[in-house]
């Protein structure tokens, strides 16, 4: 099978309400391992329903949510129980998930690298992701990956067929976002043959769902796309694409994406520190009708409302960049479920109120 045609990728984007919601993890979860193994994991679930249905009250319909490896390596049965369960959860709430494969989010095997381990979950306080050495600081050497050994290469194959073959036709999953940010922590020259890969067998097995992988490198609108990225933009059937950044650069962003003529979706945004709001940014996904879905939700162990660590660094090296350090980076609760701002939820409420009354009268943008 071949990329969704122009008109069947729209209807299938009309044929819905407006896609909006966050990408997921449990507050209690200090890590994706913490998410999905056996350790914990009744627990986890249940942090899960209740914040699921605070997104629900909030006006969210959908969460983005990246898979780990490992765990399924591991405990494979109990990790395909666990993900159905997960998915049930979400589901009885009214939010499907867009689920995450790959992902080249990755810090190197240095001195600071440590092998992934099921069990307890160590994380580091005052830090975004929870770990004080992580793929959020600046550093050259390329991102190491388990893709990197061969042997375990293939089992993520075995990996990518056995989930979208067991969910093909599962109304539960909106999307699959085959891998996260291609081609990030300099692994662009390994990444190109596990990127095709997972869009070959996505398309082998044919699913009901679209496939996607995002545009990422956004800083500049009008720089080259690399061929990692137009690769990952000519087989999508739905345009994905990331940016933290401001108002004026996410338009610039939107103007180009929308001569592909396809629909668009957001799947990471969010970034108070860098001026990229709730307040500006869901008006402008209403308005445009792109799917948006920003980066945490309650904050926890996880820590992503601290800047990333790299931000830090940059401020360190030039203390003249605009970073304002006094707001949240990402999610929108705090611990106690109270908003970190009301009046972003009262905006984000009456906005999805509107794009479902708009989907009830049959208004497609």
């Amino acid at each position: 099978m071949t990329v969704w045609s122009k008109e069947k990728a729209w209807e299938w984007y009309d044929s819905r309400p407006w896609l909006r919601g966050c990408n997921f993890m449990g507050s209690d979860c200090a890590n994706r391992i913490d998410q999905w193994q056996e350790l914990g994991f009744e627990e986890r679930l249940k942090t899960a329903d209740e914040e699921l249905a605070l997104a629900a009250a909030t006006g969210f319909n959908t969460i983005r949510i990246i898979l780990e490896f490992i765990v399924w390596n591991e405990q494979h049965d109990g990790f395909m129980e666990r993900f159905d369960r997960y998915l049930d959860t979400a589901w009885k709430h009214g939010i499907s998930c867009m689920v995450v494969f790959g992902n080249d989010c990755m810090p190197p095997k240095n001195e600071f690298w440590k092998p992934l381990k099921l069990g307890e979950q160590h994380f580091d306080w005052g830090y975004h992701g929870g770990r004080k050495h992580s793929q959020h600081s600046q550093f050259n050497a390329m991102g190491y990956h388990l893709l990197d050994e061969p042997e375990l290469a293939e089992r993520h194959y075995e990996w990518v067929r056995e989930i979208i073959e067991t969910h093909k036709d599962d109304p539960r999953i909106v999307m699959w976002d085959l891998y996260n940010e291609p081609g990030n922590s300099h692994r662009g020259p390994v990444t190109m043959k596990h990127l095709k890969k997972f869009f070959e067998i996505a398309r082998e097995i044919d699913p009901v769902q679209p496939l996607t992988c995002a545009y990422w490198q956004t800083s500049d609108p009008e720089a080259p796309v690399s061929e990692l990225e137009q690769f990952a933009l000519d087989h999508s059937d739905i345009i994905s694409y990331h940016n933290y950044g401001s108002y004026v650069n996410n338009i610039r962003l939107i103007k180009k994406l929308k001569t592909l003529g396809r629909p668009i979706i957001n799947t990471e945004w969010l970034g108070r520190c860098l001026h990229n709001t709730v307040q500006e940014m869901f008006p402008l996904f209403y308005l445009e009708k792109i799917g948006c879905y920003n980066w945490g939700f309650v904050a926890g162990k996880y820590q992503t409302y601290e800047p990333w660590n790299g931000t830090w660094q940059a401020y360190e090296a030039d203390p003249s960049i605009d970073v304002d350090f006094t707001k949240w980076f990402h999610d929108l609760y705090r611990p106690n479920h109270h908003p970190y701002d009301p009046k972003e939820i009262e905006l984000i409420r009456r906005f999805a109120a509107m794009a479902d009354d708009d989907h009830k009268n049959g208004i497609c943008r």
